[in-house]
């Protein structure tokens, strides 16, 4: 098979992504309109609209067009990051999206950044003493964490906190404050429940991809020509182990704003998770579409993100 160039490969990814967002959209659109209940009366929650009230707003939001046509103005609005009005909030889905997704950034990057360094260096770690008391002690303990649920692991530090006293458990601030310290204070546990779970399985990862490039022929050979093992380790082995990670550093980013609607709901965290729990609680319809969107976007982009870093870093996967 033919190799692509790196501009040819990008371009390719980028294509297939567009094409996802595409099929994303139209998916997005058909699957709300199969849910019980009218948009109408869900919206405005009144038992006195008479039926010319409901065919005078229905023609206002365009209820009353033909399905295709409601299908290319929700394109069109969707593509303008215009996701229509909450049936709860009474606002426009944008205006509560947008603060509760730099909500859950602030809680999701940090807790990322510290489990995928802990994750590699306990994961190298466990690998470069293959079968000892240390590996053994490393591999069970990320494989407890990584079984662990978050919203049971969130509920045992609450217990702790409310036993041990002076630790927030819930909210971004305390009550009129909004200094960094309490955002700080606040954030202390649903990040250490993040960190923890999503440690473990960056552990394995990185222990088991390494367990196998450490036996490939090269490492053997370079072992065999009395090359240094530490130059061998860093050089050679954990460069092409990390292949592997890079996928799951990805997609996790995606992932992890879903993954952490638990953690956002125990900690009562206003971030997109916690908002996709409270619009599913009021079947705010328009809120849930914003939000699977944003979390679908949200994965696709990793996803092309983890394609373009491979396609840099091993141009085996180039091909037609």
């Amino acid at each position: 098979m033919a190799t692509l160039t790196f501009s040819s490969y990008i371009a390719k990814r980028i294509a297939l992504t567009v094409v996802s967002i595409f099929i994303i959209i139209s998916f997005n659109f058909f699957l709300f309109r199969v849910l019980p209940g009218n948009p109408i009366t869900l919206l405005y929650r009144s038992p006195r609209l008479t039926l010319n009230q409901e065919k005078s707003l229905a023609i206002q939001f365009g209820l009353n067009k033909p399905e295709w046509e409601q299908y290319l103005l929700y394109i069109r609005n969707a593509l303008e990051g215009n996701f229509g009005i909450s049936f709860y909030y009474k606002v426009s889905v944008t205006s509560e999206l947008i603060p509760a997704l730099e909500n859950s950034l602030v809680l999701l990057i940090p807790a990322t950044i510290i489990s995928v360094l802990l994750g590699i260096f306990t994961g190298v770690f466990s690998a470069w003493r293959e079968n000892s008391k240390t590996d053994v002690a490393v591999l069970q303990t990320a494989m407890a964490f990584y079984a662990m649920p978050t919203f049971w692991l969130g509920g045992i530090f609450i217990l702790l906190a409310i036993y041990i006293g002076g630790i927030p458990v819930a909210g971004e601030y305390s009550v009129g404050s909004t200094s960094i310290l309490n955002l700080l204070e606040h954030m202390a546990l649903p990040l250490l429940t993040l960190v923890l779970v999503y440690y473990g399985q960056f552990t394995i990862m990185m222990r088991n991809s390494l367990r196998d490039v450490l036996s490939e022929d090269y490492i053997v050979t370079a072992y065999a020509k009395g090359a240094d093992s530490r130059r061998i380790l860093y050089t050679h082995a954990v460069p092409n182990a990390m292949l592997p990670m890079i996928s799951l550093i990805a997609i996790n980013l995606g992932l992890m704003v879903t993954g952490a609607i638990l953690v956002e709901t125990v900690f009562s965290w206003p971030g997109i998770g916690y908002m996709i729990y409270e619009a599913i609680g009021h079947l705010d319809y328009p809120m849930l579409q914003g939000a699977f969107i944003i979390v679908t976007f949200s994965v696709v982009l990793a996803n092309l993100l983890a394609d373009m870093i491979y396609g840099m870093v091993d141009p085996r996967i180039r091909y037609k």
